[in-house]
C-alpha cells in the first residue's frame, strides 16, 4: 500500500523558491558569531598589548631609580602606568602590584590571587641591583554574552589582562 499526500503536502515539498532564505538563516547565525568573536579577540588583544606598553614604561622608572628618588607611592605609581594607557581604560579599575628581591631565584612569581582590592597590592620597588616585577592587571568588560565564545574569565563576565615586566634595577643610590 502506498501512502498518498494530498496535493498542497505535495506542492509545498516540491517548492524551493524561499530555499536560499532557508540557508542564509542558517548559516547566518554562526556566520555572525564569528565575526563577532574575531572583533572581540582583536580588541582584547590590542588593548591587552596597550597595557603591556604602559606597564613597560612605567616600570623603567622603577629599574632607574628615578621613581625611588622622588619618594613614589604606590598610587603615584599605578598613576604613571594610567597615564601611558588609552582613554577606553577606567585608572580606578587598574591593579598594579610591584616586588621586588635580592636575586632571581627568590622573586616571587607565583600567579596572583585577584582580590580587586586596592589595599591588597604590593610596593616594594626595591634598590638598586634588586629584581623587581611589575604585574598590571585589568578587568576588560566583554560585550556579547554567550556570542563572547569563553572569552569572559572573571565572574563578573570580563575579561583579565594581564601585563608583566620583570627587570633588574640599575645600580643607583
Amino acid at each position: 500500500m502506498t501512502r498518498r499526500y494530498s496535493p498542497f503536502i505535495t506542492r509545498l515539498w516540491s517548492n524551493n523558491r524561499g530555499a536560499t532564505a532557508v540557508e542564509f538563516a542558517l548559516v547566518a547565525l554562526p556566520l555572525i558569531t564569528l565575526i563577532f568573536a574575531s572583533l572581540q579577540i582583536a580588541i582584547i588583544f590590542f588593548f591587552d598589548q596597550a597595557l603591556q606598553t604602559a606597564t613597560q614604561k612605567a616600570a623603567r622608572q622603577l629599574m632607574t631609580g628615578s621613581a625611588q628618588a622622588a619618594n613614589m607611592t604606590q598610587t603615584q605609581f599605578q598613576a604613571a602606568v594610567c597615564a601611558n594607557l588609552p582613554s577606553e581604560f577606567q585608572c580606578p579599575n587598574l591593579m598594579v602590584d610591584v616586588e621586588s628581591a635580592s636575586s632571581f631565584s627568590t622573586i616571587n612569581t607565583a600567579p596572583i590571587t585577584l582580590t580587586y582590592n586596592a589595599n591588597n597590592w604590593n610596593y616594594s620597588p626595591g634598590n638598586g641591583g634588586d629584581i623587581v616585577i611589575v604585574r598590571a592587571l585589568y578587568d576588560w568588560p566583554i560585550v556579547g554574552g554567550p556570542l563572547a565564545l569563553g572569552l569572559a574569565n572573571q565572574p563578573n563576565g570580563g575579561h583579565l589582562l594581564i601585563a608583566t615586566a620583570v627587570f633588574k634595577n640599575e645600580p643607583f643610590q
